[in-house]
């Protein structure tokens, strides 16, 4: 599996609730971030896998842990890094940390669909390769 990749990701006022407090969804949007730019580190092109390969790739199982607060203007750092592939699913640990403090930790399955039909499908071998 590829290795750890970890981004950061500054807190705006979009992501907090009306008293600064990050918003617990939010979370979610800054591990989808890390998780999209551990695919691209690999040099997978969402759209293009998704216009040419018609295949593209949606969260079927999270588990998630919100240990402490992040507030508005907080620098965190958000990492994800692959712990198992199946046929059609990978599944990342995800970790957003701030000044090394953790804050969340989530276990994510991702599966492989068809765009056309948003059913499960293998991946191709290529992408396979490239996640073994």
């Amino acid at each position: 599996m590829a290795d750890r990749i970890e981004v950061p990701v500054r807190v705006y006022w979009e992501d907090t609730d009306a008293g600064g407090i990050v918003y617990h969804a939010s979370y979610l949007r800054f591990m989808e971030r890390a998780r999209s730019e551990w695919l691209r580190a690999l040099g997978v092109d969402q759209v293009a896998l998704r216009e040419r390969e018609r295949l593209q790739f949606a969260v079927v199982d999270m588990q998630v842990e919100w240990k402490r607060a992040a507030r508005h203007d907080d620098l965190l750092r958000v990492s994800a890094v692959p712990s198992a592939s199946r046929g059609a699913s990978f599944t990342f640990l995800q970790q957003v940390r701030r000044d090394g403090e953790l804050l969340v930790e989530a276990t994510v399955r991702v599966a492989a669909i068809d765009s056309d039909t948003l059913k499960p499908r293998r991946l191709p071998p290529e992408l396979t390769k490239l996640l073994a």
